[in-house]
């Protein structure tokens, strides 16, 4: 596995992978990798032929009281990770290369960022699509996989490959759970044992709504009334939203149809989890 901290030398080895008629795939991520990360290095090694994983914790995307300082990083555990998974090339820019001096350009996108996550976390979304950009730019990518366990991010992405011609193919990887059910996360770290315990309501509550919609449930406000009852029987859990939208648009709908989503957020102690699922009428 090679590694590369400067776009240049990135783009150059791309463009050369290119030339040789290979097709390459492109898994961004913030390092301190588990099995969700990993699963999406496989998907792309089987829609590419040269897979590339980047690592970078990106400033731009955390608010001034968010965890960027403690965001929990491990290079030589993630790079052992990537070599072993069958990364061809590892793309890990300095901050520096990455925001030159006087940086000051970004890029937003508007309708799918302006609720969910993107009301509590008023700049978070332009400072991945600006990030993301930037990665496409340097590692040329034909394919690139992001996980759904951020379906907001992933619909954001979507929405700006298509918008700005790039062509690029965004695959959505499945949401990768524990085996009690906690969707796997670099923050779950953070958690007590008893706020790990306490999180698992999250899991449960979606389980809940998908229940409902098997029993022929379909009306938005009963379905997330069903998630706020399960949530609300642990008192470590605080919910931030539980709402049903759109899943490629991320806007709100009234009723359960065929391409809808359930989404949540909560605060566990001081760990900011998210959760989904889709949701089929029956």
């Amino acid at each position: 596995m090679i590694t590369f901290d400067h776009p240049a030398d990135m783009r150059n080895w791309s463009d050369d992978a290119h030339r040789q008629g290979k097709r390459v795939g492109l898994v961004p991520t913030m390092g301190y990798l588990h099995q969700g990360h990993l699963s999406l290095v496989e998907i792309a090694r089987r829609r590419a032929d040269l897979t590339v994983a980047s690592i970078f914790v990106n400033p731009m995307q955390f608010g001034p009281a968010e965890d960027l300082e403690r965001y929990p990083r491990d290079e030589a555990g993630d790079r052992a990770k990537l070599e072993a998974a069958g990364v061809d090339a590892l793309y890990m820019p300095t901050g520096a290369n990455m925001y030159g001096p006087g940086y000051q350009t970004t890029i937003s996108v508007a309708e799918v960022t302006s609720g969910l996550c993107g009301e509590a976390r008023p700049i978070h979304f332009q400072g991945v699509s600006t990030v993301v950009a930037k990665l496409f730019n340097a590692v040329r990518p034909d394919v690139a996989v992001f996980g759904e366990k951020d379906y907001q991010q992933l619909a954001t992405i979507r929405r700006m490959v298509r918008d700005l011609d790039w062509g690029i193919e965004i695959v959505g990887g499945p949401i990768v759970r524990e085996p009690d059910g906690l969707a796997m996360s670099s923050r779950n770290v953070y958690l007590s044992p008893a706020e790990r315990e306490a999180a698992l309501a999250l899991s449960r509550s979606l389980e809940q709504a998908r229940c409902a919609c098997r029993s022929g449930e379909v009306d938005s406000d009963v379905i997330v009334e069903r998630v706020r009852s399960v949530v609300a029987t642990e008192p470590l859990v605080q919910l931030e939203y539980a709402a049903v939208v759109d899943a490629e648009s991320m806007q709100p709908v009234d009723r359960v149809g065929a391409n809808t989503l359930l989404a949540l957020a909560a605060q566990v102690g001081t760990t900011r989890l998210i959760d989904n699922t889709l949701l089929a009428a029956a």
